[in-house]
C-alpha cells in the first residue's frame, strides 16, 4: 500500500478507507487532530505531538482513553505498512458515531480514531515565503487543535490566489499566527513569539525553535507583537511540521526581513540536526 488509512482498528489502502455518515466529524467537525512527519520510518517528536493531542481531547471533553503505547503502536503500524519511508502522519479523534444531536451523545458511544499517511516533503530551509495579512475572525479556542478550520482554509486560499505561501492573521494590530503555521520574529538578536494563549495553536515546531534558540545562546521572548513590529523585524520565521524554520521576505507585496541572516541560519542548522537525530 502506497499510503495507509486506519479507522477504529481497520487498516487498508488510504483511498479505499471510509468513515460512517454519522461520525460526528461529518456534520459537526466534533473532534481534534494532530499531525507530524515521519522519516526513515520514525515518527518525529512523537511525545510532543501526543501531549498536545491528549490535551486537545481533554479540553474538548472527548473521553479518548486509548493508552499512549497503544496509540503509538497504531500510528507506527500505518507508517510500517506504507511503501515510502517519509511523509506526513495525521490522526484525529471524534466524539463518536451517533445521530445528529447538538449535545454530547450517550456515554456508551465511544470516540472514533482515524489515522493516515500521505505525501510530504519538508520545505527546503533556503526557501523564502511571500505573506499576505488578514484579520483574524476565528473563535477563541485556537489553542485546541480542533477540526473546525474553515477560516484557516479561506485564509490559505486567499494567499494562494495572491501568489503567496502563507496568510498572517491579526486581531486588530496584534499578530496571532498564520493559516496553518506559527509566525515568529527576530529583532535585535532576540527570537520573539506571540504568547501561547487561547489565540494561537501551541505549535510543536514553535516549541522546538524556542528550545533550540536557548541551547544556542539566542535570547527568547514570548509576548504580543504588532503588525508594525512584524514589518520592521530583522527576520520573520514561519514554522510548521512541514516547514520547520522558513524565512519570509515579503508581506502584502512589500519587502520585509533579511537583516539578520546569521541568527536565522543558526536556528535552521540547529533544527536540521535535531530533526535528523530524532528520525534516524
Amino acid at each position: 500500500m502506497k499510503y495507509v488509512g486506519y479507522y477504529n482498528g481497520e487498516i487498508g489502502a488510504l483511498e479505499e478507507m471510509k468513515i460512517p455518515m454519522l461520525d460526528r466529524a461529518v456534520y459537526f467537525g466534533d473532534g481534534c487532530y494532530d499531525a507530524t512527519t515521519f522519516a526513515n520510518n520514525h515518527i518525529f517528536a512523537v511525545k510532543d505531538h501526543l501531549d498536545r493531542f491528549y490535551n486537545s481531547c481533554r479540553l474538548l471533553e472527548i473521553p479518548f482513553d486509548m493508552p499512549r503505547a497503544e496509540l503509538i503502536s497504531a500510528l507506527q503500524s500505518c507508517i510500517d505498512l506504507n511503501e515510502l519511508d517519509h511523509g506526513m502522519l495525521y490522526w484525529q479523534c471524534t466524539r463518536g458515531t451517533y445521530y445528529r444531536i447538538h449535545n454530547f451523545p450517550p456515554k456508551d458511544v465511544k470516540p472514533n480514531l482515524m489515522i493516515f499517511t500521505s505525501p510530504c516533503e519538508l520545505v527546503p530551509m533556503d526557501t523564502a515565503y511571500k505573506l499576505i495579512s488578514m484579520e483574524d475572525t476565528r473563535h477563541l479556542h485556537c489553542n485546541i487543535k480542533t477540526l473546525n478550520l474553515i477560516p484557516s482554509v479561506i485564509g490559505y486560499q486567499r494567499c494562494i490566489e495572491a501568489g503567496a505561501q502563507e496568510t498572517v492573521f491579526h486581531r486588530g494590530e496584534r499578530v496571532t499566527e498564520c493559516a496553518h503555521s506559527n509566525v515568529l520574529i527576530i529583532k535585535d538578536g532576540v527570537l520573539c513569539t506571540p504568547p501561547r494563549d487561547n489565540l494561537i495553536l501551541p505549535g510543536i515546531t514553535l516549541k522546538h525553535l524556542l528550545e533550540l534558540a536557548e541551547k544556542n545562546g539566542i535570547p527568547t521572548r514570548e509576548a504580543p507583537f504588532t503588525m508594525d513590529e512584524l514589518r520592521n523585524a530583522d527576520e520573520i520565521i514561519i514554522s510548521s511540521s512541514g516547514g520547520l524554520c522558513i524565512r519570509a521576505d515579503e508581506l502584502d507585496g512589500q519587502p520585509i526581513g533579511r537583516k539578520d541572516p546569521q541568527t536565522l541560519k543558526t536556528l535552521q542548522d540547529a533544527y536540521t540536526d535535531f530533526y535528523k537525530n530524532d528520525t534516524k
